[in-house]
């Protein structure tokens, strides 16, 4: 099959008019030849690091979205199914994706429990995480967040590490902040990418350093304004990335936004090519192809770069969105769960008010760390509770799998006024976790939550808004527009209620990521994530 237009040819780093041929899933030719076609024939994108659960989506669900904006294959890490479900979460991901063209290369997950400071429903210790590394559809070791554990050598970490690299599978990190003699700790253990950089100068450093830098643009983190002077600098040593893609996000677009914002703001096509394409190809050992004769045929068909509205997607030599229609369909999916929760009153989120300081989570629109604020309170004799006119509010994590008591905080930041939302994807082990202005719509969502086995809730006066993820409690097994739809309800119920942040349900999860500063909270308590330990509520 001759395939006619203005190639995009990332080996010979020009455009021209010309054609490829397509022979079954392979491009057996390639050349120039002048033609009247418009359209430009270029590689398929790649996502170099997601966590395909934050779409809420099952695999298949998700493939079916992301085709329709150019993305031929993705770097999936599946951190999160794995620290509810252990192996047979991944195996889970595995199986579903395999019944879909869109390519997914998994990781092995290196961090579950993602720490030993909450509970998790999966295991993956150097036995488990062996056996996942031993599979050829395993491409490398997913990112290892226990820095501390990696700088002080601890013995299950590096073991994990020497595995993956004596298999020659790249090493993925996490390492926000880190630098200096610690960075250099960290990379010399074999760590080879990082996604979490705050500020410019800390990923020259790692890059000097050897890293390559994966520039994010997520849900909730966002580092492709502060992060695209690299492009200049070192394009090599750079890939893109979407990490956690929420459902309205991801319906609007993928990588292709990304590429679009950095041929808008004049950088040449090929260095973006090469951080969107070439890049993680090469890093990962990928095999989606690049337009050159003998690889898989995986390209794009565009209107102009300029535009880059993607018109056309093959992959293995099969089109397989073309004319606004995904050309493919996917099969019904079993349900996979681990909820073990039973529903909490408001005696189980009292604290008992006395005078003194109190730790309060700082929560930052837009940014995965979060500060800390001191609030001054009094002994009134009865409980703390939220304070709305000081934007305080009570945040709640409760354990899912093994069903203790909750832990109780205070959250600053969020803006609410009235009522209450809950959630069962609380990053990274996926317990419920809660933030309301009332303890009587906290436990209420909590409770809708616990009743569904997994879900998104929101609550206001007696009444409720839900979506049940039913797989894992953190995904779901309907389209992207559907998912969408309904998130965003939600989300728009929670800013009526008086919250503005962006993307409230994604931010309220990162409130239990212990392993990104300052301060967090699990199942078991406040959390300190830059001393790595538990630190009281009072000071």
């Amino acid at each position: 099959m001759k395939i006619s237009g203005k190639i995009i040819d990332i080996e010979e780093r020009e455009i021209y008019e010309g054609y490829i041929i397509v022979d079954g899933s392979v491009v057996r030719g390639k050349g120039r030849e002048d033609n009247n076609d418009s359209r430009y024939i270029m590689p398929g994108l790649i996502d170099s690091h997601i966590h395909i659960e934050s779409s809420m989506l099952v695999p298949s669900r998700f493939a079916q979205k992301a085709v329709r904006h150019g993305t031929v294959g993705v770097v999936s890490d599946p951190h999160e199914i794995a620290n509810v479900m252990g192996i047979e979460g991944v195996e889970f991901m595995i199986e579903n994706s395999n019944t879909v063209p869109l390519k997914f290369y998994f990781g092995a997950p290196s961090c579950v429990p993602a720490t030993s400071f909450e509970e998790s429903g999966g295991v993956i210790g150097v036995k488990e995480f062996r056996k996942l590394m031993d599979r050829e559809d395993i491409k490398y070791m997913s990112e290892m967040m226990n820095f501390p554990g990696v700088i002080n050598r601890e013995r299950e970490v590096i073991e994990k590490i020497e595995i993956a690299r004596k298999m020659a599978k790249p090493v993925d990190g996490h390492a926000p902040g880190l630098k200096g003699k610690e960075l250099e700790k960290y990379i010399g253990a074999g760590i080879s990418t990082d996604h979490e950089s705050i500020n410019l100068e800390e990923a020259r450093e790692k890059i000097r350093r050897g890293m390559k830098i994966q520039i994010r643009e997520g849900s909730a983190a966002r580092s492709l304004e502060k992060l695209h002077y690299l492009i200049d600098e070192n394009s090599k040593k750079l890939m893109l990335c979407s990490d956690d893609l929420h459902p309205e996000m991801l319906e609007k677009g993928h990588i292709n936004i990304l590429v679009k914002r950095l041929l808008n703001k004049g950088y040449d096509i090929f260095k973006i090519l090469d951080i969107a394409v070439l890049n993680p190809v090469m890093h990962y050992g990928l095999e989606p192809g690049l337009l050159r004769i003998g690889d898989k045929a995986d390209f794009i068909i565009i209107d102009t770069p300029e535009e880059f509205n993607v018109m056309e997607t093959w992959i293995n030599g099969e089109k397989v969105y073309a004319e606004n229609n995904v050309l493919f369909e996917t099969t019904p999916v079993e349900a996979v769960n681990n909820f073990n929760s039973s529903q909490i009153n408001s005696d189980d989120i009292f604290i008992r008010s006395r005078k003194g300081k109190i730790r309060v989570i700082n929560a930052v629109d837009g940014e995965l760390v979060t500060g800390i604020h001191e609030w001054e309170v009094n002994d009134t004799g009865g409980g703390l509770e939220s304070d709305t006119g000081r934007d305080i509010l009570k945040i709640i994590v409760k354990d899912r799998y093994y069903d203790t008591k909750p832990s109780v905080a205070f959250v600053k930041g969020f803006g609410l006024k009235k009522g209450a939302f809950a959630s069962s994807v609380a990053h990274d082990s996926h317990n419920i976790i809660a933030a309301g202005a009332d303890d009587a719509s906290i436990c209420r969502a909590i409770n809708r939550v616990v009743e569904m086995k997994g879900g998104l809730v929101v609550c206001e006066n007696g009444k409720c808004e839900e979506i049940q993820l039913e797989v894992g409690g953190i995904m779901s097994d309907v389209p992207c527009g559907t998912m969408a739809e309904k998130y965003k309800k939600l989300s728009d119920i929670v800013n009526d209620m008086g919250c503005q942040l962006n993307s409230p349900f994604m931010t309220l999860s990162f409130m239990a990521l212990l392993v990104i500063p300052e301060l967090k909270i699990s199942d078991k308590g406040l959390f300190d994530g830059t001393r790595f330990e538990f630190v009281d509520l009072f000071i």
